[in-house]
């Protein structure tokens, strides 16, 4: 699916829970890097702590990310993720000591309406590591969290 094909009907706004899922460039395994995760880490808590979003839940993959957020701020939901995008980017790159893409330019986003069972898709986003077989039991794999725990 091109990047077209994903903003397509993408509308944003304020209070609405977005679940996002954005993939590093050729699906580069990075994210087995404990520093590499601490600083993406970091930059959701910043955007956070900004008030630009309200984190729900979130884990970190070896090759992307998923998260689940309130849009709280005046920023698009495009804006929100092309500043974490960007700030991710320049901070990882400096510490892999490589320049150029580091994300892949689209992001697939999904928003939730009101009546959707929030919890039971943070349960989803953060038992990730479960399904994809690296870990046997959550409590194991360091790179998530979830507001209710």
């Amino acid at each position: 699916m091109s990047y077209r094909d994903l903003a397509k009907g993408r509308f944003s706004s304020e209070n609405q829970i977005y679940f996002v899922t954005t993939v590093i460039h050729k699906r580069r395994k990075l994210f087995i890097d404990l520093e590499l995760c601490r600083n993406i880490i970091l930059q959701m808590k910043k955007i956070d702590d900004e008030d630009h979003v309200a984190t729900i839940a979130w884990v970190i993959m070896p090759d992307h990310i998923h998260w689940l957020f309130e849009l709280k701020s005046d920023y698009d939901l495009a804006t929100v993720i092309k500043r974490f995008k960007g700030r991710t980017a320049r901070k990882l790159n400096l510490l892999l000591g490589e320049k150029g893409t580091f994300w892949q330019h689209a992001y697939y986003d999904h928003a939730l309406r009101r009546d959707d069972d929030i919890k039971k898709v943070a349960r989803y986003i953060v038992a990730n590591p479960l399904r994809a077989g690296l870990v046997k039991r959550l409590a194991d794999y360091p790179h998530w969290d979830a507001v209710w725990l």
